[in-house]
This record gives C-alpha cells, structure tokens and sequence, in this order.
C-alpha cells in the first residue's frame, strides 16, 4: 500500500573550492546537517540513496557512512548525469512510498573545481565524437544550438538570453550558500568572453565542489515524531529518458525529456504550471533556463522572451524562478544539484529564505535534466501549519 512522502530535514553545503577536503567529508558534513535539520541520528535511518558521479566507482555512500556511523543499513549508489542526485532522491522517495521504509537518508555530492568543459571529451573520456563537427557534442556547444534555434524559430535575442545571467546573478547576492554572491550589469554579461554564441562566460553554469543531502519520512513517522509542522511533502517524484527517434544525434533535442517528466509530474501532483509558486530550474547555460520555461509550462512556446522582458521569474515576479542564484551562480556540482535545487524549494516553502523568501509560497517545482540520459522533477507542498 503506498504512503506519502514527505521531507522532514534538508540542508546543502556553501558551494566552492575545497582543494583539502575529500568527497565523503563534504558528503558527511550535509548529511549531518540534515538529520540535524530532522531532529534525527544515523541511527534512525533505515537506508541510504548517495548520488555521485565523477568518483562514482569508490562507493561515497560507504565511505560517507563512514564518516558519520555505520550502522548495518542498505546503501544505494547512483550516478546520473546531472540528474544523479535527482535520482538517488527518488529512489528514496520510492522505498517509503512502496512502505518499505519510513526514514531514509538521500544524499548527492561532487567534487568538480577546476574540471574544466563537460561533454565532448571534456572531462568525460578522451578525445572528441569522430560524428559532425569538431565540439558540436560539448555542453556548451549543445545549448548553443539549442538557444540559436530558439532564436531562429521565434526571435529570442542575444540580449535576453543574457538577462538570465544578470537575474540570477542578482538572486544569489541574497544567498550565502551559492558559490558567487555578485551583480553582473548586463553590458558586462554581453561583453565577457564568448563560449559558444550566443552564451558568453557569465552565462554558463559554474563548476564546483558541493553536497546537499535530505532526510525523507513516511506520513506515520512525521505524526510519530511531531514533525508536521515543518515537514515538506513530495507532491510528485518523476524520473523520466527520452524514447528513441531518427533526430540527428550530433544535435541532440534538450527539451523533449522536460516536457514529458513535467506532464507527468503535474498529472501526479494533481496541479498545473499555474498553481506554482516559484521554480528551480536547471539553468546550465542561459539558453536552458529560458528553454525551460517553455518545456516546464510556464508560458507558452514562444513566450519566453516576453517572460524575460516582463520581469516575471524574478524574485517580486509572476513565477521567481532560480532565487537561489541557479547553477549560473550557486554551482553546479553535478551530483549534488539535483538535491540542492529541492532544498531551494523546501527553504521558501518552510519561510526560511531571508531575504530572498517568496512570500506566501506554498507549491514549488524542482527540475534538473541530464542531457541524454534523464530529467528529474519533484514537485513540493510546504507545511499546512
């Protein structure tokens, strides 16, 4: 018999360089602080879902365990792209709502300052794709497309895109735990250095070390220990791949496993694009994020631009999205995003986001696609009381 699911503590670690710490110690220190959060020990929890990719094949779960108590309990780990800790979160969400757990432990982590470019031999393997041109198969090359045809199909301009950047740039002046907390003026996102038209430097996604991790719970325990007023419930838990088609593979689409997961997940969460109240969203490169707001549904296609120049996914805005700074300025350490952009949510929801609280917010929508493998969306409810 399934059972809702709900958050009953969560926390992320500041995102940065941490040349002197390993990736179990970053992992171990956002695991405490979420079982803190929960008013739990290690030795409540029942299973632990560790989401990590780049050291994937050492065991972090294990070796994080380690650090914080060994207890016996099963350990799952998973790597997904950047979908990894979104996925290691919904295995989670899975084993509680099946009833075969009520408290479990999900956390991502990864150590990723100083990789360098992703995708097309960049940090993943050697060498380039021997298929189309030289880099088309880099990630800053495949929202570069991306955004071109944006362009081409309904006029997006080089300086919209580049308002994202200043966006949340600006939101992550108001966040402590994002890696860079500065104003970037538009002129000066327009004039860094080119990456792949139309993203310069400013609007490309930040590598760095992180780790957020979240204490999951079933209805019953959350009574059992009084947790309802601060409990976040998990609306919808959807993972989703794209199917095959005959589309070129050396462009590959970014948007269809979006909008799949995203119909799915407001079909489970019993809601539409107009009952959320703010979204994280995975805004790798500035392309992405107003792709995304089309393939999430939170205008019609074609209407990103007019979102843009309106102001309406600023914090103040119709629909804030990326409050917390986005990947652009709080990081993007690959297997912990999925997670940190759910505790994003959680904060407003539960009002504690200081200064960059959405008020009044009560239904949040958390996404992250790994391109080419899957999409992760969690749909969150804030506490009733």
């Amino acid at each position: 018999m399934s059972q809702d699911v709900f958050i009953a503590g969560i926390d992320m670690i500041k995102f940065g360089k941490y040349l002197d710490r390993s990736v179990e110690n970053l992992g171990a220190e956002a695991c405490v602080s979420a079982l803190d959060d929960a008013g739990v020990t290690i030795q409540d929890v029942e299973a632990v879902y560790s989401g990590n990719l780049m050291q994937a094949m050492g065991n972090v779960g294990q070796r994080i365990l380690k650090q914080i108590g060994q207890t016996g309990v099963p350990i799952v780990n998973c790597a997904n792209a950047c979908a990894t800790g979104a996925t290691a979160l919904r295995e989670g969400w899975t084993a509680i709502y099946a009833g075969i757990y009520d408290v479990v432990l999900c956390v991502g982590v990864e150590k990723l300052a100083g990789a360098g470019m992703l995708g097309g031999g960049g940090g993943f393997g050697k060498g380039i794709p021997t298929e189309g041109l030289m880099g088309s198969g880099s990630m800053p090359c495949v929202f570069a497309e991306a955004g071109v045809e944006h362009s081409r199909q309904y006029g997006t301009t080089f300086e919209q895109f580049a308002t994202i950047a200043v966006k949340n740039h600006h939101h992550s002046t108001m966040n402590a735990k994002a890696r860079y907390q500065i104003e970037t003026p538009l002129d000066e996102v327009m004039n860094s250095e080119m990456i792949s038209y139309p993203n310069t430097k400013l609007m490309c996604s930040v590598n760095v070390d992180g780790a957020a991790a979240a204490v999951l719970m079933s209805e019953k325990k959350i009574r059992e220990l009084g947790l309802a007023s601060s409990a976040v419930k998990i609306r919808a838990s959807v993972l989703k791949t794209d199917p095959w088609t005959d589309r070129d593979e050396v462009m590959p689409d970014v948007n269809t496993c979006t909008r799949t997961a995203a119909a799915e997940a407001y079909e489970r969460a019993g809601i539409g694009p107009d009952d959320l109240d703010l979204v994280e969203l995975h805004d790798c490169f500035a392309t992405a994020e107003v792709l995304h707001y089309e393939n999430l549904g939170l205008c019609k296609d074609g209407d990103a631009p007019k979102l843009i120049d309106d102001k309406d996914t600023w914090l103040g805005g119709r629909i804030p999205v990326n409050v917390s700074g986005g990947l652009l300025s709080k990081g993007h350490p690959i297997g912990a995003t999925g997670i940190a952009n759910v505790y994003e949510i959680a904060t407003h929801l539960r009002g504690r986001a200081e200064k960059r609280q959405v008020q009044g917010a009560r239904i949040g929508l958390a996404h992250v696609i790994g391109l080419g493998t899957c999409c992760g969306i969690h749909v969150l409810e804030g506490p009733s009381s």
